[in-house]
Formats: structure tokens, C-alpha cells, sequence
């Protein structure tokens, strides 16, 4: 009752005109970077760094915290329009959202997705409000041997969850992995894979990878397919408002997500891309699941509303869930949390369990900032979903040469450097041959974002434990993932056991119908 009672005192605070301009003026921001392929909201909270220095604290703060949530929010729309994300955690939101677009549903995937992105801030906002201590008493129990364990159990859920060939998740993965390992080893600090260049020394940086294979590596493949591309100007634009049938798939599959995302904000290392996969994962299996059973058939991989909704509420929730560690322990879970990191050094502020007691009223503040905010995303966004699906109607060759451009720019923007535009075409070109030959990509992306921290958290848990691999298995966390891992990768076998089994059954009795 009392953190309500804080809530309450941080809403009315924020609610005063000038926060609420800088609420609006970051959601708009946010939803305008999210949009920009490579940009997303860590690189403009970084850029806002310097411009808020003349700001006080509290307006500071909530600036930055829309951008978040507006990049959020941006990032799916170009997942769901483009098939190319502006973000890595709108990626999963991409595999149903492009798919719902194709068939003419774009207005109701951007719907559904900045509904699931309320439902998700306001319920994250409140969970964090009432059991950051809980949250952050879990968070500390994730040692070396934990963060190792949730990494693999990563890897094997997104690789189960995206590829139908296991064969080709696993490939997508390693070639994640390679390129994760490219750089400096932390470690031992000798170079690995730099091929005489000193720019490869610092490794390949993700804005890189995720520009290169989601933005450019799309624009090559749909250039290569020439007429055989989907035209996305005959796609129609209509009004965002879901009909009964598509909120009655809808609503479950943001509660979903938004546990998921709750769940795992808090534990550093996590992202938003594992709540969002696992997400995407949990929705699919439960389709077939009621499908098997006699009642709705799936709609998987013809634009299943269910897998933008959860994917996105997970993204939302997982956003409310970093400020948890960061406020409570001053340990940032993502990229925009170590950038509002340096803003609160910037204002001689250091986050931790004393932050809530002499800067209460700026936590709270901030807290309540973030409902307003995801009001405001959905008053902004919702009427304008039929405004965004027109951006389909632009002339391809406009369309995705200002992707292009983008795309280039925000590459170059990182230190100016030509080498990185090499490696930008190089890995575009990479992703246009796996997008050729039916290999997924985001088990690559999952790879190059998790890989170095595996590697890291591994040797540093044999490091802790003289060698000794028990270590590895030495808490009911890492237990229970590693079950869990074992369970991910049993069920496409099992699933696959069952189809074989009832075809068998249903050809012995065609057989003895015919006789």
C-alpha cells in the first residue's frame, strides 16, 4: 500500500505541464528513431545525453524514459510493414507481424501491437512499483554458472523456436557465434579472428549485424527477387480497431508476454530478445496445441495475430522490468539502461538501495512517467496505425533505397569509419544467402548477442570453481534451465514423433475404408 501511495505522490509530480510536454516529446522521439533501421532508443537517449545537461533531474529522466518506450513501439512498426526491424528485440515481432501486413491486416498487427505495449508498460510499471525489492533479491542470485545456463537455454529456444529444419537453426546459430568471437578475447586480451585489421580489434559491433542482416540483407533479397517480390502497394489500409475474434487471441497472449517480460527485465544479461522469442514460442506451440484439439486452426506462418501480440507485450514488459536492477543495484541490463547509467553520474546521483531513500521523489517520478507514457503511446500511436500502413504505398525503389541510406548512416555515424561499411556489405551479404537458402536469422543475431557473454560467464565460473564443471549445476536456477533446455529440444522430436504417428493412423484407416 505504501508503494502505491509513492505511485501516487510520483503521478502527481509528473503530471504537472512541463514533464508532460517532455513525456510527449520523447514518445514521439522514441517512435520516430525506433522507426530508423540500426538507430532504436540507445543510440537517442546517447545523443539526448549532452542536450539535457541544462535539464533538471526529474524532467531529464523522463525524457529519456519515453524515448524507451517510444523506441519500443517504433522499432515494431517497420518489423511489421518492412520485415525489417528497427531494433533486435522487434525481431521476433516480425516472423507474424510482415505475414499479417502481407494479407492485407496491417492496421490491426500496428493495433494490437501498441495495445499489447500498454497493457504490458502499465503492468510491468506496477510490478516494478510493487516488488522491486523481490525483483532485485532474484536478480542477485545469478552468478556465473546461472548466466551461462540461461544463455544456452537461450540458444536452444530460439533455435527451436524460428527454424523448422534444426539442421538450419543450428548452422544460423554457429555463424552467430562466429561472428561473436571475432575481437579481443576479454580474457587473455589476444586477438581472435581481426585478419590484420586494426578496426576488427574491437569486434563487430552489433549495430553493425543487426543493420546488416535485418535492413540491408532484406533490401538485397527483395531486389534479387525482382516481380517476384510481395507488392507491398497493393497492401490496404484500413482502421486499427480488432474485431472481437482478433481480441479474444489477442488478450491471452499479452498476459503472456507481459509475464514473460516482467520475468526476465530484471535478470542482467537477459535483453528483451529471450521473453520475446520465448514468447513467439510459447504462442506457436499453444496454436497447435487448440488445433490438435479440435479448435481453432493455427494460423503460424500466415500472420497469427497471437504472434505479434505476445512478443511485443513481452518487449514492453522487459523494458519496465530493466529499471529494476538499474535503480535497485545501479547495474544496467541493456544498452539504454548503462546510457541512463551515465546520466544519473551526470547529475551526481548513484543508483542503488539508498537512491529510493534520499531520491525518492525522483524515483517515483520516474516510475509514474512511465505510465504516462505508455498512455501516450497509445493515443499517439493507435489512431495513427492506418497512417503507418500507407508507408507501404510508397514506390519500392523509394522505399527501400531510403532503408538503404539509413541504413548506411547509421553505420558510418559509429567512427566514421570505411571498414565498417565493408563489413556492413559483407554481412548483408550473408543474411541474402541465408534468406536464399531458407536459413533463418535471428538464431545468428541471438548468437552474436549472447555468444561473448557465454564464453565470458563460462570461463569465469570454471574460473571461480579451480575447473571443477559441477559448478555449472550448482543451484536450482541452473538446474531447472538446463531441464528446461532438455525440454526445448525434445519437443520438435516428439512433435514430429506424434505427425508420423497420425498419419500413420489416418492412412491404415483410409486403407480400411477403401477395403
Amino acid at each position: 500500500m505504501e508503494a502505491l501511495n509513492l505511485l501516487g505522490e510520483g503521478l502527481a509530480a509528473a503530471l504537472t505541464p512541463n514533464n508532460l510536454l517532455w513525456a510527449l516529446c520523447g514518445v514521439l522521439l522514441g517512435t520516430a528513431v525506433g522507426v530508423l533501421p540500426g538507430m532504436g532508443s540507445a543510440m537517442a537517449v546517447a545523443l539526448l545525453l549532452p542536450v539535457t545537461f541544462q535539464m533538471d533531474a526529474t524532467s531529464a529522466f523522463i525524457l529519456f524514459a519515453a524515448v524507451y518506450y517510444g523506441g519500443m513501439f517504433g522499432g515494431a512498426t517497420t518489423s511489421i510493414l518492412l520485415n525489417t526491424p528497427g531494433q533486435a528485440s522487434s525481431i521476433a515481432t516480425m516472423y507474424e507481424g510482415h505475414k499479417m501486413a502481407l494479407a492485407g491486416r496491417a492496421p490491426q498487427a500496428l493495433g494490437t501491437a501498441v495495445i499489447g505495449s500498454f497493457v504490458a508498460s502499465i503492468v510491468g510499471t506496477l510490478a516494478v512499483a510493487m516488488f522491486a525489492p523481490t525483483m532485485v533479491n532474484f536478480a542477485l542470485k545469478f552468478g556465473p554458472g546461472e548466466y551461462f545456463a540461461l544463455t544456452i537455454f537461450s540458444f536452444v529456444a530460439v533455435a527451436a523456436v524460428v527454424s523448422g529444419s534444426v539442421i538450419r537453426g543450428v548452422a544460423s546459430l554457429l555463424i552467430g557465434l562466429a561472428i561473436g568471437l571475432v575481437g579481443i578475447d576479454s580474457q587473455s586480451g589476444a586477438p581472435r579472428f581481426d585478419f590484420g585489421s586494426a578496426v576488427l580489434l574491437d569486434g563487430v559491433n552489433i549495430i553493425i549485424v543487426t543493420v546488416g542482416m535485418l535492413a540491408l540483407g532484406e533490401v538485397l533479397y527483395v531486389a534479387a527477387r525482382g516481380r517476384n517480390a510481395p507488392d507491398l502497394s497493393r497492401i490496404r489500409s484500413g482502421k486499427p480497431w480488432l474485431k472481437k475474434r482478433d481480441v479474444r487471441r489477442s488478450w491471452p497472449a499479452w498476459l503472456r508476454g507481459t509475464a514473460l517480460g516482467t520475468a526476465f527485465g530484471p535478470i542482467p544479461g537477459s535483453g528483451a530478445e529471450i521473453p520475446t522469442f520465448l514468447s513467439l514460442g510459447a504462442e506457436r506451440r499453444l496454436a497447435k496445441r487448440r488445433e490438435q484439439r479440435g479448435g481453432e486452426k493455427s494460423e503460424f506462418g500466415k500472420g497469427a495475430i497471437e504472434g505479434v501480440a505476445g512478443p511485443e507485450s513481452a518487449n514492453n514488459a522487459s523494458a519496465a522490468g530493466t529499471l529494476v536492477p538499474l535503480l535497485g543495484l545501479g547495474l544496467p541490463t541493456s544498452a539504454t539502461a548503462a546510457i541512463m547509467l551515465a546520466a544519473f553520474q551526470q547529475y551526481g546521483l548513484q543508483p542503488g538501495p539508498v537512491l529510493f531513500e534520499r531520491n525518492g521523489d525522483l524515483v517515483w517520478t520516474l516510475l509514474a512517467s512511465l505510465l504516462i507514457g505508455s498512455v501516450l503511446l497509445l493515443a499517439i500511436n493507435l489512431p495513427f496505425a492506418p497512417l503507418w500502413a500507407k508507408l507501404l504505398k510508397l514506390p519500392k525503389p523509394y522505399l527501400y533505397a531510403g532503408i538503404t541510406l539509413f541504413s548506411v548512416l547509421a553505420v558510418y555515424a559509429i567512427n566514421g569509419s570505411v571498414v565498417h561499411l565493408v563489413m556492413l556489405l559483407v554481412i548483408a551479404a550473408l543474411a541474402f544467402g541465408m534468406r536464399h537458402f531458407g536459413v533463418p536469422v535471428a538464431p545468428a543475431l541471438i548468437g552474436v548477442v549472447l555468444g561473448p557473454i557465454a564464453e565470458t560467464e563460462l570461463r569465469r565460473a570454471l574460473a571461480a570453481s579451480d575447473g571443477a564443471p559441477s559448478i555449472l549445476v550448482g543451484s536450482g536456477i541452473s538446474i531447472g534451465l538446463y531441464v528446461m533446455v532438455v525440454i526445448a529440444a525434445l519437443l520438435p522430436l516428439a512433435a514430429k514423433v506424434r505427425r508420423a504417428r497420425l498419419a500413420e493412423k489416418a492412412g491404415k484407416e483410409r486403407a480400411g475404408t477403401a477395403a
